[in-house]
């Protein structure tokens, strides 16, 4: 008979499913497009205003003020599988991003943000004859990546290219645990492998922007990334134990060896119309490839991920002296067919999300303006079906965006 339960962990991430490949990924979203179902492709204006869109460098040559963008975000996670089901929760850093503006050049960006995260905990309880023993899996850590980017209008009317150079770096922990809880004189083996990345990314993207007139106005976008190579050292050993006295010896010897790791190549296009201040609304198309991502040997292989974003912004009257209709509104729907395959069941993930942007007052004559930017996600990720786990989760993504117009001289009459 076999019992498999999911566990709580501390870490900034609550799932199964981020054993695989390099953890869970974030995707380079602010707040403000979480809220709207993750659109990136397509967003270039939000509320008639140029943003600061990581996802799409292109995005950079609108911006007329600098931007400081930052966040931080919280995970209510409950997992189920079968009759059991467990809960965690956790806050974590979301990101920091500058934007600069460069008039006719274009515009510069550059910040950090989480890549991926790997968080997760669960055992099975076996029977051999009279003899029980636990089998369990446990993982934890991130990656980061540090950016540069920077993106131009072309001399063809409204279409803009960009790029963004990147660093990714970060540690993740993988342990496996074989233990005899009701027999103290087996030794309990412990195999730990310590992944430590490293390397160069690059990802790209293009914009077109076309004014509609009446104060309407479209953008079609397209980004991508290569499928970079990066480094991935590992360490491995092994340690024996006897119950309850801790380490024994070390039956293997600490490894150390290095690979390449060839990332996804990623696609995502998108559209966006708007009415200047008043509302936009978009969808995009989002696809990687997964194939030839080297899997940890015992894993299964990735396919491909394809998933669709829609969503919007309202703001009722731009003009009315009224706070509440100066405010944000926002509202967005993902569903997403992941690259994991598990017992012949594609892990799917889905959320709705909502938010707000919530304007504080100007200062300088209107010269700067802040925002604070508030989104929920509210998602289920795989099935109690095919015997797996289940995740429903709320996460809370809490932003804060200045704008504002340094390096201008002021005048006096």
């Amino acid at each position: 008979m076999n019992e498999t339960t999911v566990q709580a962990q501390t870490t900034t991430s609550h799932s199964p499913y981020s054993q695989f490949g390099l953890g869970q990924l974030r995707e380079d979203l602010t707040p403000q497009q979480r809220s709207m179902g993750g659109l990136s492709a397509g967003v270039r204006y939000l509320g008639g205003m140029p943003t600061l869109n990581i996802s799409n460098p292109a995005s950079y040559s609108a911006m007329n003020r600098v931007i400081f963008d930052g966040s931080m975000y919280g995970n209510f996670t409950q997992l189920s599988k079968s009759n059991a089901s467990d809960n965690t929760a956790d806050f974590a850093f979301g990101h920091i991003a500058f934007g600069i503006p460069l008039k006719k050049a274009g515009g510069l960006s550059f910040g950090l943000l989480p890549f991926s995260d790997v968080g997760y905990n669960a055992y099975e309880d076996h029977n051999l004859g009279d003899l029980r023993y636990r089998k369990s899996i446990a993982g934890e850590g991130g990656l980061n990546k540090a950016y540069l980017g920077y993106g131009v209008n072309l001399p063809i009317k409204g279409l803009s290219i960009g790029a963004n150079v990147g660093y990714l770096f970060g540690n993740l922990t993988d342990k496996s645990t074989v233990e005899f809880p009701y027999n103290p004189e087996i030794y309990n083996t412990v195999q730990t492998n310590n992944r430590y990345v490293r390397g160069v990314l690059l990802d790209y993207g293009m914009q077109y922007f076309r004014s509609l007139g009446n104060r309407m106005s479209m953008t079609i976008g397209y980004s991508g990334s290569l499928d970079n190579r990066v480094n991935n050292e590992t360490s491995s050993m092994g340690t024996i134990s006897s119950g309850g006295t801790g380490a024994l010896d070390t039956v293997i010897s600490p490894v150390t060896f290095d690979r390449n790791l060839n990332l996804p190549l990623r696609h995502s296009v998108g559209v966006t119309l708007s009415k200047g201040y008043n509302w936009t609304v978009g969808a995009d198309f989002k696809y990687s490839d997964w194939s030839k991502v080297q899997q940890r040997e015992g894993q299964p292989e990735l396919g491909k991920n394809m998933g669709v974003a829609i969503g919007g912004q309202f703001k009722p009257d731009p003009t009315s002296p009224r706070y509440l209709n100066i405010v944000d509104y926002r509202l967005g729907f993902r569903y997403n067919q992941t690259e994991v395959t598990l017992n012949n069941r594609r892990i799917n993930d889905m959320a709705v999300s909502a938010g707000f942007g919530i304007p504080l007052a100007q200062k300088s004559f209107g010269r700067t303006f802040s925002m604070i930017n508030i989104t929920g996600e509210f998602g289920q990720r795989g099935t109690l079906q095919n015997n797996l786990v289940r995740e429903r989760y709320i996460t809370l993504h809490l932003g804060f965006t200045i704008n504002d117009t340094w390096f201008i001289r002021g005048s006096i009459d």
